[in-house]
């Protein structure tokens, strides 16, 4: 190969590279991040990391064609006033949309209703602050607590939607509680096949809440 062809040949490659090197960087500035806040439901307790919901959550995103990092911020054992003394710090990933479901252990520790909206409302007064869009992930009271518990905090989800006009799915674990074969044998923490169930309901949501990033 002569000289002249081989200085070409380099300058071939260097554009080339240089080219790959946009293409990455562009398709790295594009991806999205989304924070999940909750508690041993996020967190995946009990599971791989893998299997947690972050995780296949950011996989079914994958597959559906975008380009999001789902962070796992779940924390087990966690309450709302757990995650709202740890929201700000939190916020330092810089996520550009938030999940938010936190409550479970409100509701099992039979936390007064009116602190679990508070924590809440505060929690969605400062993501609506930063103009972060927020899909609210909802829980129910368990049935042992009482008719008049019940009402009160099964009422917190919905309105506080309405309140602060973001997204909600009523119920995290609908079509997964009380079905042995997607929990562990705590018959409270979903498996990993749980996890894909919530995972499923909840994608349509999440894919609104990826166009909110974008609007």
């Amino acid at each position: 190969m002569m000289m002249s062809q081989i200085k070409r040949y380099w300058h071939y490659l260097a554009a080339v590279m240089a080219l790959c090197g946009l293409m990455l960087t562009s398709a790295t500035a594009e991806s999205l991040r989304i924070m999940a806040l909750g508690d041993s439901l996020t967190a995946g307790y009990g599971l791989d990391s893998a299997d947690s919901l972050p995780a296949q959550l950011q996989q079914a995103l994958g597959d559906r064609g975008h380009n999001v990092t789902v962070i796992n911020a779940g924390v087990s054992g966690d309450t709302t006033s757990g995650g709202l003394s740890r929201l700000e710090w939190s916020l330092a990933d810089e996520p550009q949309a938030v999940i938010l479901a936190l409550g479970a252990n409100d509701g099992l520790r039979g936390i007064n209703p009116r602190l679990t909206r508070e924590n809440l409302e505060q929690m969605l007064a400062t993501l609506q602050q930063r103009d972060l869009p927020v899909l609210l992930l909802g829980m129910l009271a368990p049935p042992n607590l009482g008719r008049d518990y019940g009402q009160a905090f099964n009422a917190i989800y919905p309105e506080l939607a309405e309140d602060y006009s973001v997204l909600l799915y009523p119920f995290m674990l609908e079509g997964v509680v009380g079905e042995s074969h997607l929990n562990l044998e705590d018959g409270i923490h979903p498996n990993r096949q749980g996890i894909a169930v919530i995972v499923e309901n909840i994608l349509p949501l999440v894919e609104e809440l990826l166009q909110q990033v974008h609007e």
